[in-house]
């Protein structure tokens, strides 16, 4: 297995959009209110303006870069190239390069982060393949060391690609760059779309989560809640900002429950207070195994 690119400059900026989300989102929960993070006082976390600068440089060269004609392309060579074969576990452990010695709000490797996801779902009571799904759900990042073209189609929220770029994207001006914006076809409300064709049948802007959901829908045995979970955690314009309307359908309303109940663990579990590895790895061993082979093709 070859690993390219700095880990450590790609957690920067993944922790810098994340401090961007703390301070715009609101905790929406699966059934009822997540417990853990009721206390937490969100303020803290280093404000919006302070993260503002990098974040919006990194989002002009995502929505510059991610066209339609470029997603096609990745997700064609995705098909058709096996990066590395290791068991969830080993995956794991290689997100442990990823971590940022200058992040004040946390001195977390991601495995560490991973592990607190999915303890605070599992002190909520929540069922065990919810705590599977917050295991693993950055282990997309893995793409970053599989010949990623930089951190722009790796980390950031989503969006969809082949249709009129929302207004409810993070910084939709930056848009102005992409050639998909000015478009005969993909500039146009439903563009190579119909009405209400559901977002299985759309492409979101390649990245972590995109990859992930392809990875596993195919390699594990997790519900479809817990897919959804992993492929829309990071797709904000839809979950939080409510766009996309014309082109979801009903059964994108119970990936949205879905999403809505993921997202305060992600955005709020972490702290440094970091989880015993050792003292917790049987357990989630043993969840691994029940819902994922002994090796996966990444």
């Amino acid at each position: 297995m070859h690993l390219v690119n700095d880990g450590r400059a790609l957690d920067e900026i993944s922790d810098a959009v994340d401090e961007v989300n703390k301070l715009k989102g609101q905790a929406n929960n699966w059934g009822e209110s997540s417990r853990f993070d009721a206390s937490k006082d969100k303020a803290k976390f280093r404000q919006y303006e302070e993260a503002c600068d990098r974040v919006k440089n990194f989002y002009r060269e995502q929505h510059e870069k991610q066209t339609f004609e470029f997603n096609v392309r990745v997700r064609a060579d995705f098909k058709k190239t096996v990066h590395a074969r290791m068991g969830i576990w080993e995956a794991m452990e290689k997100l442990n390069t990823l971590v940022d010695d200058s992040d004040p709000d946390t001195s977390l490797s991601q495995i560490e982060h991973l592990l607190q996801t999915a303890e605070a779902i599992r002190r909520d009571g929540k069922p065990e393949w919810m705590q599977v799904a917050g295991l693993v759900h950055d282990l997309g990042k893995l793409l970053y060391f599989f010949g990623s073209q930089g951190q722009w189609d790796v980390v950031g929220d989503t969006f969809v690609v082949g249709c009129k770029f929302s207004e409810k994207i993070i910084y939709p001006d930056t848009f102005a760059g992409n050639p998909d914006s000015k478009d005969r076809v993909y500039s146009t409300e439903y563009g190579v779309y119909t009405p209400n064709c559901g977002l299985e049948n759309v492409m979101l802007s390649w990245g972590h989560d995109e990859y992930l959901y392809h990875v596993l829908k195919k390699q594990s045995s997790l519900p479809m809640d817990a897919l959804y979970m992993i492929r829309y955690h990071s797709f904000y314009p839809w979950h939080r900002e409510g766009a996309y309307s014309h082109l979801t359908n009903a059964e994108d309303q119970r990936a949205l429950e879905a999403v809505r109940a993921f997202n305060p663990y992600d955005l709020y579990s972490k702290s440094d207070e970091p989880v015993v590895v050792e003292e917790v790895k049987p357990y989630y061993q043993r969840l691994i195994a029940k819902y994922f082979p002994e090796v996966i093709e990444w």
